[in-house]
């Protein structure tokens, strides 16, 4: 059996222990020490850390094994451990931070199934080889759950589907439930702190932030200890935080796994927005919700995990035919009174259709994906259609290539395929155009006609700018017309 010393700046941290094996040796034995440190390797005498699972700027975390439980129970070690020039006071909140951790596991853990329970909280003082001082450190021992966080997942199965995601919003909004109806705020939600046990049931992790709550839900202000890109604008500023801190960082959480990006990618710092949604397929439902979730004012946002559950739960309704042309904002039922900015509709069912108040809406596209397929489409039609009209034997009218225009568009706009797949298409057709002169040869009156490959190519090219130009002209209008119905 090998145990790892878990003294920062160790040199040789593995220490092979093969005395170990034997079962009387294991539960007898009183000590053993780090052949190249002297630090104890039996931590509270009784856990033995085995490899090293993660580091970062306030500890270490270690997989261990209880020596004194029948199956030698897995579990994990956190050890504070600092690192940096901290101030007195940094340090200080950092150790809090630590101790706070403890105080919530023991807490929550014990009482939900889905937080690790804790095990054991220690100080452990032990000389300094080098310098002939003493030593604090600080232990965390708690559950090990066996399993794959979501960041695992999506590096290993690349991004979920909706089905996928809403499972997970549904557990950890059940989680956070609970976390808040009991004081405190996690603070630190995102894809590495949530994972999956191999039977399926997903953990929250990581309680190093967590916070707790005033008695009317916001905690006091924030500490500075966030992961860049999931903590909401008020985290990120030193503020108070609140419930909907929370559901911002699982927000960003559900649209990094949606899409297979990171926050930094999916944020319009330029625009102060998110613009995930040209990145994944949802359903209109689905977006709403992430979309209030993420609004950057902590009011605009659901106020509760109970409310966001409620409203992904909920049925979306069928406008009943009798719905009045001009519905009042009183119209629109909401379960709960929370604070909503005025552009925003509320989430708890979709408003009645009303054609006075609908906007035209527009597949989710920038401007140089409308145009850049534009030009794919337009060429790709152009090579088929003159192959089809070799192949069929008689000349096809201007209809047949806008029908394979009309399909090709239908295809992207519907995301079944991207420039990618069409660039791949247009090259491979025209291979075959340019191999096979059967493909370009035109059937005229005087008998048939072969066309120079290049001439079928230039033809193509201007196929695709007319469809450049076709498209640009409507996204023109479409601007017009939207600035004068707005």
């Amino acid at each position: 059996m090998d145990l790892y010393c878990t003294r920062p700046g160790c040199s040789r941290p593995l220490n092979p222990c093969p005395d170990l094996d034997d079962p009387a040796v294991l539960k007898s034995v009183q000590q053993k020490y780090c052949t190249s440190c002297g630090m104890p390797l039996l931590l509270l005498n009784r856990y033995m850390p085995q490899k090293l699972l993660g580091q970062g700027g306030f500890g270490a975390a270690f997989l261990a094994r209880d020596r004194y439980t029948p199956g030698l129970r897995p579990c994990v070690v956190k050890q504070f451990q600092p690192s940096g020039n901290l101030t007195a006071n940094q340090l200080q909140i950092a150790q809090d931070l630590f101790e706070r951790e403890a105080e919530v596991l023991e807490s929550l853990g014990n009482a939900n199934s889905q937080i690790p329970d804790l095990y054991a909280f220690f100080e452990l003082t032990v000389p300094d080889g080098r310098s002939g001082q003493s030593q604090q450190f600080f232990y965390l021992v708690q559950e090990f759950i066996d399993g794959q966080t979501m960041e695992d997942e999506l590096i290993q199965q690349g991004p979920f589907s909706e089905a996928a995601v809403r499972q997970v919003l549904s557990e950890i909004l059940e989680v956070l439930a609970f976390v808040h109806a009991n004081g405190s705020i996690h603070r630190d939600i995102k894809p590495s702190n949530i994972m999956r046990h191999r039977k399926g049931r997903l953990y929250l992790l990581d309680f190093g932030a967590v916070k707790q709550a005033t008695k009317g839900g916001a905690a006091a202000h924030s500490t500075g200890i966030y992961s860049q890109g999931f903590a909401p604008p008020e985290q990120v500023a030193g503020a108070q935080v609140y419930p909907s801190s929370d559901l911002y960082a699982l927000a960003v959480t559900a649209i990094q796994l949606l899409t297979g990006k990171p926050p930094n990618e999916l944020y319009d710092s330029y625009k102060n927005s998110w613009k995930w949604q040209s990145f994944a397929q949802v359903s209109d439902r689905l977006a709403q919700i992430l979309n209030r979730m993420l609004q950057p004012s902590a009011s605009d946002r659901f106020q509760s995990a109970e409310e966001v559950l409620q409203a992904l739960n909920q049925t979306p309704a069928t406008p009943h035919p009798a719905t009045p042309a001009k519905p009042t904002p009183a119209a629109s039922p909401a379960p709960t009174p929370v604070a909503v900015s005025p552009p925003q509709p509320p989430l708890s069912s979709p408003p009645p259709f009303s054609p006075a108040k609908q906007r035209p809406t527009v597949a989710p596209f920038s401007a140089l994906e409308l145009l850049r397929g534009a030009a794919l489409t337009g060429f790709e039609a152009g090579l088929l259609a003159i192959a089809m009209v070799s192949l069929l034997g008689t000349m096809l009218g201007s209809g047949f290539w806008l029908l394979l225009l009309l399909i090709l568009w239908i295809l992207q706009w519907r995301r079944i395929m991207d420039w990618k797949d069409l660039l791949i298409l247009s090259g491979l057709t025209l291979a075959g155009v340019w191999f096979f002169p059967i493909l370009r040869q035109l059937p005229l009156t005087t008998g048939p006609m072969v066309l120079p490959a290049a001439q079928v190519v230039l033809l193509a090219v201007m196929a695709g700018l007319a469809a450049i130009a076709v498209t640009a002209l409507f996204r023109l209008i479409y601007k017009l017309l939207s600035s004068f119905l707005s």
